[in-house]
């Protein structure tokens, strides 16, 4: 077949790689469709294909003749590999005990953690019991608003400062998050300005208290030298509320991910999204939605919002979107 020899570039698969994702992501089970290297017994082949993510990749004869996902599409082969995608924000009940080590910073930076004052109340599936639940996150980076003149906003992921559907402009937000000790109103450190939640951005924005002390830069990784597109290929950074520093590479901008955001908002698609893979350890985890992911040269191509329970894949939305849709730009120092 012509799916089986040909070397297909990136550009001749995209297209078609989006005729097809929506039909893919509804058939049971399938969480992802990128574009990727074919594998065989686990190891890359050199040869992109469509790259189906599936929670449990079952033999064909256990499945539905309509489940059944093609071997190609218009000759362009379609492989299927096992994964699965979470958002990576952190969940606790709000009666639990602060998380060790707390991390508390007098000045207002990238890669710490923030959260709502308000709780959500939650059960199965989505929490492990009925209760009271407050989220966590990363304070991605700084940025200035377009809209006011140039005030400094804070950037974080909307799951994790809008949460569900109950948002409001002026929701107060806390420096540590409830999570990790920090106490409303005696932590609060600004508001929730506006949101974003489309099929490319997953994005929030927090105004700051009046004389709160801000710094261009993120923690471990220094000043904030604006923003680029992410290269396929290119070793970034991010430094998130959970697991801190961690490096990986962009292998794709063509990730579609599918995510249950919860009542209210419900499974989303996010489309044109960046993924990045590590060899070992992990790029990211629940705790670390709203890190910007950063490139060698100082500049912000993503803001990181989900990966896969392992954590060596971690998707971000690319920068670009995020502050067209909020209406700021990267601040530098």
């Amino acid at each position: 077949m012509a799916g089986d020899t040909r070397a297909w570039r990136r550009d001749e698969i995209r297209p078609v790689k989006r005729r097809v994702e929506d039909a893919f992501l509804d058939l049971p089970g399938v969480v992802g469709v990128d574009i990727a290297q074919r594998r065989v017994a686990g190891l890359p082949v050199g040869q992109l294909a469509i790259s189906v993510s599936v929670l449990d990749k079952l033999p064909e004869n256990r499945l539905p003749a309509r489940n059944i996902l093609p071997r190609e599409v218009e000759g362009v082969p379609v492989d299927v590999v096992r994964d699965d995608v979470v958002a990576h924000t952190a969940l606790m009940r709000a009666d639990s005990a602060p998380e060790p080590p707390p991390e508390a910073y007098s000045t207002l930076l990238g890669g710490i953690s923030i959260g709502p004052c308000r709780p959500i109340r939650l059960g199965p599936p989505l929490a492990p019991e009925y209760g009271e639940y407050v989220t966590v996150g990363t304070l991605g980076v700084l940025v200035t608003d377009r809209l006011s003149g140039g005030e400094v906003l804070g950037l974080t992921s909307f799951h994790v400062a809008c949460v569900d559907d109950g948002w409001a402009i002026g929701d107060e937000l806390t420096h540590p998050s409830r999570v990790d000790g920090g106490r409303c109103p005696d932590d609060v450190c600004g508001s929730l300005a506006r949101g974003a939640l489309s099929s490319k951005v997953d994005a929030a924005l927090i105004r700051f208290r009046s004389g709160s002390a801000t710094e261009p830069a993120i923690v471990g990784i220094g000043p904030i030298a604006g923003h680029a597109a992410a290269r396929i290929g290119a070793p970034v950074r991010k430094r998130g509320r959970s697991t801190g520093l961690t490096a990986g590479v962009v292998v794709s901008v063509d990730a579609t991910v599918q995510l249950d955001y919860g009542a209210g908002l419900g499974v989303r698609r996010m489309r044109d999204q960046v993924r990045v893979e590590v060899a070992a350890g992990r790029f990211g985890d629940r705790g670390d939605s709203g890190a910007a992911v950063v490139d060698q040269s100082g500049r912000v191509i993503g803001l990181h919002f989900a990966g896969n329970q392992g954590g060596t894949v971690g998707y971000a939305n690319p920068i670009e979107p995020v502050l067209a849709e909020l209406f700021v730009d990267v601040c530098t120092g």
